[in-house]
């Protein structure tokens, strides 16, 4: 990245954030539920393989990977928020299969070539500054033949869930100085596609998977944001108290459209890809 783009500060950012809201993105985990479901499925890990799981924060892909891949399989879970592992680490338990961690930064991986059967990336290859690289690394860690599974957000205008906080925030605070990295680059299915092949991925499929999430209110809404947020939630936590407020009060104006008898219902789209190194 260019443009004054600094990755180490966005780097140490995202780390923070994500330290800071392990527990409750772990909690918050059942609005995704159907995602991670989806998700394992297409990877469709097998008894006996090795697999690593990046940007695994609390450990949510992995553990719930593990026990598909015993009695001789296992799973590496790695995040740069060492906290979030720490967090990973606390909930695991005996029926959780083999999993292990490791603190790493997703570009930079200090793994051997041609070690793992599969790799996975839930909701996490557009927080990497630099995708081409940790790609990269992914490709050079796998076996030949070896498959990748990933998620990403959907395109700009199909993500409420994200995108009506990010309208509250505009509303409210000026622009930054530096734009962030959309985190909807990669829903554009040719973009997405165009990235895993400069890769050398081959065998790509590509899958639309949508899900809803229902909140008692506006308040509700903004926590599960906040609990997904990472980076973002971190730069918000050091605003003054005020404007913290004064935005969880806002945000309810961005979902005037989306209120039912019930709170409000709130979409999100995805997409799932699957791939194979060549």
């Amino acid at each position: 990245m260019s443009g004054g783009f600094d990755t180490r500060r966005f780097k140490a950012m995202e780390r923070a954030g994500f330290n800071r809201i392990a527990a409750d993105y772990d909690d918050a985990a059942h609005l995704r539920a159907s995602l991670q479901e989806a998700l394992i499925a297409a990877a469709a890990p097998a008894p006996g393989e090795h697999w690593l799981d990046l940007a695994s924060g609390p450990g949510l892909l992995a553990r719930a990977m593990a026990p598909r891949l015993a009695p001789d399989g296992w799973v590496l879970a790695t995040d740069i928020a060492d906290g979030m592992l720490a967090h990973a680490r606390r909930r695991l338990g005996p029926a959780d299969g083999p999993v292990h961690f490791a603190a790493a930064d997703a570009e930079h991986l200090c793994l051997a070539d041609g070690r793992f059967d599969g790799a996975s990336i839930g909701l996490g290859l557009f927080v990497f500054p630099h995708p081409e690289r940790a790609l990269a690394e992914l490709h050079r860690v796998l076996k030949p033949g070896g498959r990748i599974a990933l998620s990403v957000w959907g395109a700009a205008g199909t993500v409420p869930l994200i995108e009506r906080a990010q309208q509250c925030i505009a509303r409210l605070l000026p622009a930054p100085k530096v734009p962030r990295p959309s985190v909807f680059r990669f829903g554009e299915a040719a973009y997405l596609t165009a990235t895993l092949q400069a890769a050398g991925f081959t065998d790509l499929r590509l899958e639309p998977h949508d899900f809803h999430c229902r909140f008692a209110d506006a308040g509700a809404y903004w926590d599960a944001f906040l609990a997904l947020a990472g980076g973002a939630t971190e730069a918000l936590s050091r605003l003054p108290a005020e404007m913290q407020q004064a935005l969880r009060a806002a945000v309810a104006e961005d979902l005037t459209d989306l209120a039912d008898t019930d709170g409000y219902h709130v979409p999100a789209s995805t997409l799932i890809a699957t791939a194979r190194r060549a």
